[in-house]
């Protein structure tokens, strides 16, 4: 199913009301544009061959006949197309008319589904004319002359595909149809439907597609009448919309005369990860489903190159559009009532934070200023601690000086070299040796200073570290590695940016907005190697272990969704087109990897703090695996790509 994605689109197609064979010959048309595409799967309206409005015609038999015969012309016509398509046609059973639901491919009809809620108050009066699905009595429907399954838990189901069908009013109810097939199976739920248009319904619809398919754990495909509908006394606007467990993937516009086909992608591998991620999903089934459920199979054609329309985002955990201040005033509040709770818990006098003028400090500063505010406890009990290095450059130094300055924070400067000298001789180690033993003894030298100045204040260190450090291991064990709380032990390094150039704009005085932006715009380096002739940083992270934009966003779909790496690197592909090569992707992505899995150690241990977003790496909470397990199969699927 090419990585899990299975193409989806709900038509909107022009109608004559009661006009059956003019509708087939617009429907048949929306399928081969759909074809053309790539399409797999495709839903149509309510009732679209014979129009939803056609009121007491229902009760005619020259409408009734020639909507069976319609409809079976559709099926032969369209033969060609390997799509599974989602029809609405009212058909006649048990001596009764039901409002239907027709699912056919490849000129056959696989089974058809009835209204389970018939709506019956205000403009609506479908029990004028239908039964619901729960009044019929066989499982099978003639239509033509062959029989054919028939019932409201029916699946349609390729290989990990799922599908289930429920028609318009379906959804409205307090336990949709859509909630009880999603626990059959269903992991595509189809809405065909013919809901007219009133003031602030759509924004609600919408919310309530959205909703569903996150309930369901579930992509959500809904097409509704458009124009041609009778407006006798009802507007029908034409809506298509797909979503994906809580997520609008794609919508189409209202109130147009042209015929629309809504295309997107859903993506069956992450719903099924989140199911079974997600143990309370299955909860109540003994009691609430139906002793059997009746499946039909079907084939769904994958082809040779997927084409994604769907955007895949390269900055996946960083806000944007319309809850861009809601969301980073939320993270910033977490962070605060994590550190407010841990300092009122220890009777702490003061909080203690190691500045290097670099981003994951200056994050973590800022957020215990804003919690101190909170507790109205005073800026100047915040002892905020440059530590200068071999590797320190002005740059970052006089940035850490000046923003604590700003920020109203007691600041204390302690060197480490002259303790560090002392230490290599100690251990008969050469300065003149820039390994990793010279590199970590200063990160060690500098969590003593911190910890050893908390005890004398009677404080709390605050931790600095960000997730993707702890993802990749970048980080000294007992080292930066280890703190008293760690208020950015769940904030990517890409959202760390973000958010402090966010405060940078939104929250602080013009000075320290300056230094503020500057530290945005400094390479990120743990400054352990001694700067360049012309005092410049000569260690930069990402030189080393790769852009965090890409790290972020594997970790993101490894960890979020369970993602294998061959379908990682071509997400990456697609989010990362004309920035990154495939050689580079690739490239990184082993080191990802390989790194994950060798740093666990570090993470097994690793201090308190808040979870912030979808994707942490506690081992208290989110992430448990074995310090010693083996990315044997990660690495060699990677190889192969």
């Amino acid at each position: 199913m090419n990585y899990g994605f299975v193409k989806v689109a709900a038509a909107v197609p022009h109608v004559q009301v009661a006009d059956c064979f003019y509708n087939i010959e617009k429907i048949a048309g929306l399928m081969r544009q759909a074809s053309a595409k790539g399409v797999q799967m495709m839903a149509f309206p309510e009732l679209s061959v014979t129009a939803y409005t056609c009121m007491d015609l229902f009760a005619q038999q020259t409408l009734l006949n020639n909507a069976e015969k319609a409809l079976l012309k559709l099926v032969k016509d369209t033969a060609e197309t390997d799509i599974l398509t989602i029809v609405g046609a009212p058909l006649r059973t048990e001596n009764r008319l039901i409002n239907a639901a027709i699912a056919f491919q490849k000129g056959e009809i696989l089974g058809v589904v009835p209204k389970t809620y018939l709506s019956n108050y205000k403009e609506f009066q479908e029990q004028r004319w239908f039964t619901p699905a729960a009044e019929l009595r066989k499982s099978t429907i003639l239509i033509g002359k062959k029989e054919y399954p028939l019932g409201s838990h029916l699946l349609f189901k390729s290989g990990q595909l799922s599908v289930g069908i429920e028609i318009c009013e379906d959804l409205w109810v307090p336990v949709p149809p859509s909630s009880l097939l999603a626990m059959e199976g269903a992991n595509i739920l189809f809405n065909i439907s013919a809901s007219n248009e009133l003031i602030g319904k759509h924004k609600y619809l919408r919310s309530l597609i959205c909703q569903q398919s996150a309930r369901c754990v579930a992509g959500y495909v809904y097409a509704s009448s458009g124009f041609g509908e009778s407006s006798t006394d009802l507007v029908f606007a034409g809506n298509g919309i797909i979503a994906e467990n809580g997520n609008l993937l794609a919508s189409s516009p209202r109130f147009t005369m042209e015929e629309q086909l809504i295309i997107s992608e859903i993506d069956i591998e992450t719903l099924q990860n989140d199911r079974l991620v997600n143990n309370s999903f299955m909860y109540g089934a003994s009691t609430l489903l139906p002793e059997e459920t009746k499946t039909v199979e079907f084939k769904v054609q994958t082809p040779e190159n997927l084409e994604l329309t769907r955007p895949i985002d390269p900055h996946p955990f960083t806000p944007s559009g319309d809850t861009l201040k809601e969301r980073c005033d939320e993270i910033f509040h977490i962070q605060i009532a994590g550190l407010a709770k841990r300092i009122l818990h220890a009777h702490a006098r003061t909080a203690v934070v190691g500045i290097s003028g670099g981003l994951d400090s200056t994050l973590a500063l800022l957020v215990t200023v804003m919690t101190f505010d909170i507790l109205k406890m005073p800026r100047k009990q915040i002892i905020g601690i440059t530590m200068p290095g071999f590797g320190t450059t002005g740059r970052t130094y006089n940035n850490a000086v000046d923003l604590i300055r700003s920020l109203g924070v007691t600041l204390k400067e302690i060197s480490i070299k002259d303790a560090c000298l002392q230490h290599f001789k100690d251990i008969n180690h050469s300065p003149s040796v820039h390994d990793v033993t010279y590199e970590n003894s200063q990160a060690r030298e500098r969590t003593q200073i911190l910890m050893d100045v908390a005890n004398q204040e009677n404080g709390l260190v605050v931790g600095t570290g960000d997730l993707s450090e702890l993802a990749l291991g970048w980080a000294t064990y007992n080292g930066d590695h280890m703190s008293m709380y760690g208020v950015n032990g769940s904030i990517p390094k890409t959202l760390v940016k973000y958010l402090v150039e966010w405060v940078a704009n939104h929250k602080v005085d013009e000075t320290s907005r300056f230094t503020l932006l500057d530290i945005v715009d400094t390479p990120i380096s743990p400054e352990l190697i001694p700067a360049d002739e012309n005092g410049n940083i000569k260690q930069k992270t990402e030189d080393l272990v790769g852009p965090y934009e890409l790290h972020d966003f594997f970790l993101y779909h490894f960890l979020r969704f369970g993602s294998h790496p061959s379908k990682i690197y071509f997400l990456a592909q697609k989010a990362f087109a004309g920035t990154y090569d495939n050689v580079t992707i690739k490239k990184w992505l082993s080191t990802f990897f390989r790194r994950f899995f060798q740093q666990q150690f570090k993470r097994s241990c690793l201090p308190d703090g808040p979870k912030v977003g979808s994707v942490s790496l506690s081992p208290r909470g989110d992430w448990r695996m074995p310090s010693d397990a083996m990315a044997t199969l990660w690495l060699e699927e990677i190889q192969k790509l």
